[in-house]
């Protein structure tokens, strides 16, 4: 079995079992709706669809039009412009970075320190997340940055003239497509809530030493944060806050 598909069987069952759910809710999907998704990448995988015979061009339905649709669906979640705006900044940045390594540095089988199989994802990976900001524009960005940058690979050789073959999503569920959304959200959970964390705590030392009383069942003011800091975290913003106070 291929590792992609084991990969997304695991995700499949943690998010079954309730492990991942608050990540799901704040990317604005439903447990049912991502395990779908991901039982149609696993499906989708061993499905190539030919574009064009001469130069060669597939396009697989599991790694790459299952997962650019969960995207743009994600994508359409989002509440305000500005998640928007951020998330198309971060695509274009982390598909042109991609297209930039290729062009710069020569990578040859057998003689790079890390595959670019996994190299790539995390490249897009850390764009996605830092300039995405939150859970969701993490993972568009991740997923159509690595799009744009084998869109850029098919006009060159259909074209510019320059001899080769794309396949888009070739490797199916574990094709950098996916892998870039995944790290961009893993990235986006650990480090945004360490930040959020941080940022939690140094709220409720300020507290204390100018005496406030923060009880637990304060909505307003207490230990759960205001009404506005609740709502953009279930939007699976990073609260943009705590890096002043840092």
């Amino acid at each position: 079995m291929p590792m992609g598909v084991v990969v997304l069987v695991v995700l499949q069952i943690l998010i079954y079992f309730g492990f991942a759910e608050r990540v799901i809710e704040r990317m604005g999907i439903s447990n049912r709706g991502i395990l779908i998704f991901f039982a149609l990448m696993i499906v989708g995988s061993f499905i190539d669809i030919p574009i064009s015979s001469e130069p060669v061009i597939n396009i697989n339905l599991g790694g790459a039009i299952v997962p650019i649709a969960l995207a743009i669906y994600i994508l359409s979640k989002a509440d305000e412009k500005k998640e928007v705006v951020r998330t198309v900044i971060a695509t274009v940045l982390a598909g042109g970075a991609i297209f930039a390594l290729t062009q710069f540095y020569q990578f040859e089988e057998g003689h790079t320190l890390i595959d670019t199989n996994y190299l790539f994802p995390i490249v897009i990976g850390v764009i996605a997340y830092a300039v995405g900001r939150s859970r969701r524009g993490a993972f568009v960005a991740g997923v159509l940055g690595f799009l744009i940058y084998d869109l850029i690979h098919l006009f060159r050789i259909t074209l510019g003239g320059i001899p080769g073959e794309a396949e888009i999503g070739g490797a199916g569920a574990f094709d950098s497509i996916v892998m870039s959304g995944l790290i961009a959200v893993l990235l986006a959970e650990i480090v945004g809530e360490l930040r959020e964390n941080i940022g939690g705590t140094k709220k409720k030392k300020e507290g204390y030493f100018r005496g406030d009383k923060l009880a637990p069942g304060n909505v307003e003011f207490g230990e759960l944060g205001s009404r506005k800091d609740r709502k953009k975290d279930d939007r699976g913003e990073v609260d943009e806050r705590s890096e002043g106070d840092e």
